[in-house]
């Protein structure tokens, strides 16, 4: 059993839609529930959300008690109510555990009873199929020496074949499929190289909701727009992407009010585009001086304003959400920007490690080019992450070096170090760390999720295992906490007795 990148790509960039109906529900039920989770919902809001019919608009809170987007209701990687447990294994405290179609690291999304993730799923796959690991003498974007592949190991892309782009809806107090709904079945014009052509697949960005509907990105293969339900709204296909080397796409959208925001950087012309949620128009669209790039907007309100902080390779830059005009901008970050930035009490912050480190803390409120300025309230060039994007919870600001099972945590206003580089014992991680019950969790590739305190001090609390391999980032919801792999999707909560 077995998930790249929410990040959005990530984490990058998983069930077998050409089985028969009952191969599939056998598929499902293979694994049965250990302990169902109560049909008590967690809060008011929350019980007025799970209907799969409903066409109400959400209250204003139903966000918050949710997890509608890839980083969480806050965009910073926190679940802001819930207590999941703290140690759990194959034996103890696994709810339930279905098989996933397919392949893909789309970080799930969850609004209500609905838990949503995307697929893309090989033509001839079958249920459950195991998924070969990338060889441990890879690493994203680049192959030690000694393996082949030529300088950098990106090797000839992998011809692609055939898939299916689905989207998925579970029930997550059981685990029982609800929906699935194709966007397209076609082969991808881009074949994948390196780590990309061995594992991540063509599904790694994550949904979005505002709980009356549900868009899912496939990139090249098109946005679409479902009711709750699952039933399509509209949909728009923005062309065909080059990505640098091959990679393969990883990007999620963002939400804000009625309008979707979508960044397309690749090695042609590069834009940011804004949709009107309900129709899929066009709102405006702008040109971007980037080339590849996989990091997930970030919508910050700051004095009236919405702004729109993307990370890059050339510069983080933020837009502002009505006209799409450019507000400021600051270079510095390492080339294959990926970590999407994370803002508290008026700073952004933005990093990225691709042969190089950078971190940058920004203080809003300033416009144009503020590189070198005083609107750089601090910065840090040591053990910053390539895959994962950072958490800001608490007033601390968490981040892995590169991809590797090594922590920092700082002082997100003042940049006062509280410790770094401490080895958390897990080996590569893709998985973008969260908060949740005041605790910090840390999925990693070799199946170990790390439990941390919250605290100023290192220290782990705990070390879990499950038989599976884990790219896309924890989610949590009230005392349940869910995990993708690469073949199996997990429900962790406490087991009666």
């Amino acid at each position: 059993m077995r998930s790249i990148l929410t990040c959005g790509f990530g984490g990058m960039l998983l069930l077998a839609l050409s089985c028969s109906q009952d191969e599939q529900s056998a598929a499902v039920s293979e694994v049965s529930p250990v302990s169902p989770i109560a049909e008590t919902p967690t809060t008011p809001a929350e019980n007025d959300s799970i209907a799969l019919n409903s066409s109400s608009t959400p209250s204003p809170t139903g966000a918050e008690m949710n997890w509608p987007q890839w980083r969480g209701p806050n965009g910073n990687g926190v679940a802001l109510a819930g207590n999941p447990p703290i140690e759990w294994s194959e034996e103890k405290n696994v709810l339930w555990k279905v098989p996933v179609p397919g392949r893909g690291h789309s970080t799930p999304i969850i609004w209500g009873k609905q838990l949503f993730l995307l697929t893309a799923v090989p033509e001839g796959a079958t249920a459950g199929a195991s998924i070969p690991l990338l060889d441990s003498n890879q690493v994203f974007g680049q192959q030690r020496s000694g393996r082949g592949g030529g300088r950098g190991g990106f090797g000839t892309p992998v011809q692609a074949k055939k898939h299916d782009f689905v989207t998925v809806s579970y029930d997550r107090t059981t685990g029982e499929e609800l929906w699935r709904r194709s966007a397209r079945k076609e082969t991808p014009h881009e074949g994948m190289s390196g780590m990309g052509a061995s594992e991540h697949g063509y599904a790694s960005g994550s949904p979005v909701t505002d709980g009356t509907h549900l868009y899912s990105y496939f990139g090249s293969r098109g946005l679409y727009c479902y009711g709750i339900d699952g039933d399509l709204k509209w949909e728009k296909d923005l062309g065909d992407m080059k990505t640098r080397n091959a990679f393969g796409e990883g990007t999620s959208p963002a939400l804000a009010g009625d309008v979707l925001v979508v960044v397309w950087d690749e090695e042609g012309d590069s834009f940011i585009y804004a949709l009107d949620k309900n129709s899929g128009e066009v709102l405006w669209k702008k040109p971007r001086n980037e080339r590849s790039s996989w990091s997930t907007p970030s919508i910050i309100e700051f004095e009236g304003q919405t702004q729109v902080v993307v990370n890059g390779t050339e510069a983080v830059r933020s837009y502002d959400l009505k006209s799409g005009d450019l507000i400021w901008e600051c270079s510095g970050q390492t080339a294959n920007a990926i970590p999407s930035p994370v803002h508290q009490d008026g700073i952004v912050i933005a990093m990225s490690g691709f042969r190089g480190n950078a971190l940058h803390a920004i203080r809003l409120g300033h416009k144009g080019v503020l590189t070198g300025t005083d609107a750089v309230v601090w910065s840090h060039d040591r053990g910053t992450p390539y895959v994962p994007s950072p958490l800001l919870f608490d007033g601390k600001l968490w981040f892995c070096q590169k991809n590797d099972g090594i922590l920092s945590c700082f002082g997100a206003t003042s940049g006062e170090m509280f410790y770094s580089q401490e080895r958390l014992g897990i080996r590569g991680v893709y998985a973008s760390p969260i908060a949740a019950g005041n605790r910090v969790y840390i999925a990693g590739r070799d199946g170990n999720t790390v439990v941390v305190e919250n605290s100023t001090q290192f220290k782990i609390l705990k070390t879990n295992r499950l038989e599976e391999k884990f790219d896309a980032s924890p989610v949590v919801v009230g005392d349940y906490l869910y995990l993708r792999g690469q073949n199996t999707l997990y429900c962790i909560g406490e087991t009666e007795g």
